[in-house]
């Protein structure tokens, strides 16, 4: 009769219907038969239905709508463990319509008075607290669950903690590692959170009110729990009770960093894995399961691009928040310490990976060969970021310096040991292209991990130009070849990514129209450089062309007093990519993969050769065709556009957009780029001439004294920049882009202005 009674009570909440009869009366059936020992003991040693028994942890436990759904609909005799399932069921779904504005309000108003009178007649609470201690992992799961919701509930409706559960946290806590029951207690309060943080008007206040009791004893919980030998065996298996806990405070922690964006003065609790981060680097570098071990170094990297909410116009709030700035900088100085300590290389990456359907690759399918690049990318990413949190607090070019070359040292050689197979199958000429490489599948980390060197080289450039009113040609020389050597030439990075999509301006408007990375912010701050350093830029494009043309040519031109520059760009560019390693590198000029641009392919088409006198590589060997028209935005992080305090990003702030406007976009300039290829051809090569021969190379035009390369990376590059600005401006007049592109297309404009002045000199 129960069970009925509670199958049609469980029909009604879910349609959302009033409830006829009296609260008391729904009260009764929602009463758990928990209360003795003995009965505790009793539901412990009941079978489940199927017979099997499963893991908190297995990823296939039904949600509680899935086993609801088939006990209400269950005609056979029922076990008391079936009637308790759906009892917790029906609890956790009248919380959760209780808070919906769908409902009606007299609806609304009967679930709240069922809910407080279990709290307050049947202390509900207290037995949940009961079941997290089942052996039954779906009881526990289910508890801890219901148990979380009506904490909430209690808390946005009485402006209370839950005592009871308050109690046995604090216990469960304290009393670690002898309390048996750490793993529930952590599941519910990282639940609560969570319930919090969805709730528009509860986050601050609920936050501060639900965490402040916990602070002091988190904070000691942390210590104590990452303070253990993590090299025995009972970390070696993700199963076991030990990395159960572990696991289940990373995902607290994850809880508490979001949770930090509510309050204005953090409490210690959220605050402490900055300020204690060598624990977590000490567990990551431990020979603990690694699984565990990839849970923590993702959570690093959620530190590293931790953003606070940002000021209304400026985005000024990390400058304004001391403890911010305090905690990234601890952060920061802990991650660079054990990175100079050679930390990154005795970490091992796991190649192994998930298949779906079963745990074991096809026959010759080697994609999931090598490292695991979702962990390497997260790591190299912490590591820049670190960088540049610590360039950011320095004052003088020594002190940046002091370890950055260090640290750009292991992190090339961290590189180059676990990208060997599974990135590339030419050897890496120039430093500057491991970014490229290996963030190319990861738009938002690339662009993070871009605009980290990019800030980095201009406070770099900054401070010496503030150090010395006029720099001798040798230090020019020296810087550039600093930048080069380290890997961190921003103009390098932007022309090497521009090689890997093949010069492709609407992959860059698909950048600028998703609010999923800061490829926005990225670009103005580049375009800005770009305009004081065009020569740089010219020079190092023209260096590029050294690859598509020979050696020995490029070294006869005799630059005159203007041409200095150039000539001191080209030897910084091919004297850095030169290594201790000499086995894994070859300089630039030497690459043996070249382009060659024939009258009669044009200019978008490529033909190799093996022979010593071939003169350019594939333009289009890039990683394009695993990117695969970018990468899926739903399965990356969000990265939010952290102002830079100048006009040029106050009114271009990215928003989200929806999918059909993303799809008028990109139908808005389809008819725009349908020509681009055979335009390109005719002004590349305006050189060919009647009854030429078409199949000669005209990768250089000879003259009696000298030798001129064409410029073929500064014109797809430029032509590039050109594209996007009038696709943007496309898209603008017709009322299509997600935000005020006018500060953008300035800088575009300005920038297609010096060119095209260069180009009539």
């Amino acid at each position: 009769m129960k069970i009925s009674l509670l199958q049609q009570m469980y029909k009604d909440v879910l349609a959302g219907t009033p409830l006829p009869k009296e609260s008391y009366y729904y009260t009764s059936f929602l009463n758990l038969c928990v209360g003795q020992s003995q009965e505790r003991d009793e539901l412990r040693d009941l079978p489940s239905t199927d017979g099997s028994i499963r893991s908190h942890q297995d990823a296939v436990i039904p949600t509680a709508d899935d086993v609801s759904h088939n006990l209400a609909n269950m005609n056979f005799s029922f076990y008391p463990r079936e009637v308790m399932l759906l009892q917790l069921t029906l609890i956790e779904m009248l919380v959760a319509k209780a808070e919906s504005q769908e409902i009606g309000f007299s609806t609304r108003q009967k679930y709240c008075e069922i809910l407080l009178l279990l709290l307050k007649e049947t202390q509900v609470d207290s037995k949940l607290v009961c079941l997290l201690g089942s052996h039954d992992q779906l009881l526990s799961h289910m508890a801890s669950k219901s148990l979380a919701s009506l904490v909430y509930f209690q808390l946005k409706e009485e402006n209370a903690v839950n005592v009871t559960w308050l109690s046995f946290s604090l216990k469960s806590l304290l009393e670690f590692p002898m309390h048996t029951q750490v793993a529930e207690c952590l599941w519910t309060l990282t639940a609560v959170i969570k319930d919090v943080m969805k709730d528009k008007m509860l986050p601050g206040p609920g936050v501060l009110k639900l965490l402040a009791p916990l602070d002091a004893v988190l904070e000691g919980f942390y210590n104590s729990i990452l303070q253990h030998h993590f090299d025995s065996q009972l970390y070696n298996s993700p199963y076991s009770k030990a990395a159960n806990n572990l696991v289940s405070f990373v995902d607290l922690l994850e809880a508490l960093l979001a949770s930090r964006t509510e309050l204005e003065l953090p409490l210690r609790c959220q605050r402490v894995l900055f300020l204690k981060t060598s624990y977590v680097l000490k567990v990551i570098n431990s020979s603990a399961h690694y699984f565990i071990k990839k849970k923590f170094i993702m959570l690093l990297k959620k530190c590293v691009l931790y953003k606070p909410q940002e000021d209304a116009v400026s985005g000024s709030q990390f400058l304004q928040n001391p403890y911010l700035k305090e905690d990234v900088l601890a952060l920061s100085n802990a991650v660079l310490q054990v990175v100079n300590l050679t930390w990154l290389n005795e970490i091992p990456l796991s190649g192994k990976a998930s298949y779906f359907g079963g745990n074991e690759a096809l026959s010759g399918d080697n994609s999931q060969s090598g490292s695991d690049q979702t962990v390497l990318r997260a790591l190299s990413l912490a590591v820049l970021k670190a960088l540049e949190f610590k360039s950011r607090n320095s004052a003088t070019e020594a002190e940046i310096k002091e370890g950055f070359e260090s640290s750009m040292s292991h992190l090339l050689t961290f590189w180059r040991n676990h990208t060997k197979c599974s990135l590339h199958s030419h050897p890496v000429a120039h430093h500057c292209e491991w970014l490229s490489l290996v963030f190319i599948e990861q738009d938002d980390d690339m662009w993070e991990a871009a605009k980290a060197l990019l800030l980095i080289y201009l406070k770099i450039d900054r401070l010496r130009c503030d150090a010395a009113d006029n720099l001798s040609w040798e230090e020019e020389e020296s810087w550039d070849f600093h930048a080069h050597a380290n890997g961190y030439n921003p103009h390098c990075i932007f022309l090497f990514f521009l090689e890997k999509i093949s010069f492709d301006s609407t992959v860059l408007l698909d950048f600028l129209i998703s609010s999923e990375t800061c490829f926005l912010e990225y670009l103005v701050r580049y375009l800005k450089l770009l305009r004081e350093d065009w020569h740089r830029f010219v020079n190092i494009c023209n260096h590029f062309d050294t690859k598509c043309g020979s050696s020995q040519a490029m070294s006869s031109i005799k630059p005159g007093h203007q041409e200095k520059q150039s000539c001191m760009a080209g030897v910084s560019l091919q004297n850095a990519c030169c290594e201790p390693e000499s086995q894994t590198l070859i300089p630039l000029a030497s690459s043996h993969n070249y382009l060659v641009f024939t009258a009669e392919q044009g200019d978008n088409e490529v033909a190799k050769s093996n022979q010593s006198n071939s003169l350019l590589c594939d333009d289009n060997t890039s990683l394009l065709g695993s990117l695969q028209r970018l990468v899926n935005y739903d399965s990356s992080e969000d990265s939010e556009l952290e102002s830079v305090g100048e006009e040029c990003l106050v009114n271009t702030k990215q928003m989200p957009l929806h999918k059909e406007c993303e799809t008028m976009i990109r139908e808005a300039v389809c008819s725009y780029t349908d020509d681009k290829q055979n335009k390109l051809e005719s002004e590349v090569l305006p050189l060919k001439q009647k009854g030429s021969n078409t199949s000669s190379s005209l990768a250089c035009i000879l003259s009696s004294d000298n030798i001129v390369p064409l410029r073929i990376m500064l014109y797809k590059s430029t032509k590039c920049l050109e594209e996007l600005q009038k696709a943007i401006s496309r898209l603008q007049g017709r009322n299509l882009f997600p935000y005020n592109p006018s500060a953008l297309l300035r800088l575009l404009s300005h920038i297609e202005k010096i060119s095209k002045n260069m180009n009539s000199q």
